[in-house]
């Protein structure tokens, strides 16, 4: 989460726990979970109607993802 976010930390912790404990309620192990929400990140990237934001988005959003798991 970016440090200075629009959303308070409550919000998005309560939304994060709802979302592991729909996985952990499943039992999904890593590689089902990274499916569905690799699934999840892509319904909701193409839900935007402008490709060029949209790509603008992805990459910016595989930039974050990338740095936070180095």
């Amino acid at each position: 989460m970016p440090v200075n976010s629009r959303y308070s930390d409550e919000r998005f912790e309560a939304i994060m726990d709802d979302v592991f404990s729909v996985l952990d309620k499943h039992s999904a192990q890593r590689d089902l979970s990274l499916l569905v929400l690799g699934n999840v990140i892509t319904q909701i990237f193409n839900q935007h109607p402008d490709n060029s934001s949209r790509n603008e988005m992805v990459d910016s959003f595989c930039r974050v993802l990338k740095k936070t798991t180095q």
